[in-house]
């Protein structure tokens, strides 16, 4: 009788819906397939689960409601927020934030999160809020498809849903005409002719700058790591907010040289028709991002977000990615991986040894000593 309750309230609800809120975008098709298509999920629980997570969407459906801060890009955010809200009837608002955005944002609320859930973006922050007690444990059922534990939080306070390769971008067409070669290896990037050529992202606003701090300690050692990025200040001319805007200004040629996540790469190639773009692994290793999703300590739709846990490590979610200009690696045994990533030539398993124990005590204290190292920073660095 549970089952067939929750079921019938699953569809009645889908059937009301028609938009998903917060930033942003339509939702909902409202047609009677989509209907039966969440009616479905509804009754077997989300990807694979079965029906043990009954009373859990049950719960979750009383809640009624479910907040999302977003550090993926939007379209993918969107159609990941719309697809739970037919699945499950359940009115999800979200707001697409930078990974440092989203950081700043819970420390400040301190256990009063104005957000249930985060998805998306590099674990560093995940790491950070999770030191300072800002996340909250929850053991997903759906984490028994990770392919590996290093994608997980080992107490459960955020769970990976893909990987990402850290690299170089460079517009080939300005190259050319500058009559300068493309850098291979980080080293190469403070050579002095890129000067004014590089674009790369913000130390205090971006998951994957804090990722680009902490590989350069990694490579280096702490002094020289830190050395090496004052000297890659050198040839910056822009920091953007987010990790991926370096790549959104490759294919114009307003930047040149942009470091980022080649996955971000790709989309501009494929998506936006940028074939002028090149995309470069450093000769001498890289390291890679495992993006996230996390529950916020003080969620007032608990039960709402530990579905939400389960919905982002289900095929459900992670599928619709390489549909909506996101193509990164997958690390769920049961997804479909974009085949489109590898052939660029990208390889989830061609990376440096990263610490993930040391970036999560010490990505605060490295940042803080960067900046300090740059002088606080000018207009270059952009927050809005």
């Amino acid at each position: 009788m549970k089952k067939f309750t929750s079921l019938l309230l699953a569809s009645a609800m889908v059937l009301s819906l028609s938009a998903c809120g917060g930033s942003g975008t339509s939702s909902g098709t409202g047609d009677s397939q989509a209907a039966t298509d969440s009616a479905t999920t509804a009754e077997t629980g989300t990807a694979e689960t079965g029906s043990s997570l009954d009373d859990l969407i049950a719960a979750a459906q009383a809640e009624g409601e479910l907040i999302v801060y977003g550090s993926c890009e939007e379209e993918y955010l969107a159609v990941a927020c719309e697809n739970f809200e037919k699945l499950y009837g359940i009115d999800v608002q979200y707001q697409r934030l930078s990974t440092g955005e989203v950081q700043s944002k819970i420390e400040e609320e301190n256990g009063n999160p104005s957000a249930d859930v985060w998805f998306g973006g590099t674990t560093d922050p995940y790491n950070v809020c999770a030191a300072e007690g800002l996340l909250m444990p929850y053991e997903a059922q759906n984490a028994s498809h990770l392919m590996s534990d290093a994608y997980r939080d080992a107490d459960g306070n955020w769970y990976g849903i893909y990987k990402g390769i850290l690299g170089f971008m460079v517009n080939k067409d300005e190259l050319e005409r500058m009559g300068l070669e493309a850098p291979k290896d980080w080293p190469d990037l403070l050579k002095p002719e890129y000067q004014g050529l590089i674009w790369t992202s913000n130390y205090n606003t971006a998951g994957t700058a804090k990722l680009v701090v902490n590989t350069m300690i990694q490579k280096y050692g702490h002094d020289e790591g830190i050395q090496y990025l004052v000297d890659l200040d050198k040839n910056v001319q822009v920091y953007t907010k987010s990790g991926s805007g370096p790549s959104k200004n490759v294919g114009t040629g307003e930047c040149v040289i942009g470091i980022g996540f080649l996955h971000d790469g790709i989309t501009q190639i494929v998506d936006n028709g940028y074939g002028n773009i090149e995309l470069i692994i450093p000769s001498s290793g890289t390291s890679y991002e495992i993006g996230a999703t996390a529950i916020f300590k003080g969620a007032q739709h608990e039960n709402a977000a530990k579905l939400w846990i389960e919905y982002a490590l289900s095929p459900d979610c992670v599928n619709l990615a390489q549909d909506n200009g996101s193509y990164q690696f997958l690390v769920i045994d049961n997804a479909k991986q974009p085949e489109i990533a590898s052939e660029f030539g990208l390889d989830p398993e061609n990376v440096m040894d990263y610490d993930f124990e040391d970036a999560k005590q010490n990505t605060t204290t490295y940042v803080e000593e960067v900046m300090n190292a740059l002088g606080g920073g000018d207009d270059r660095f952009e927050t809005e």
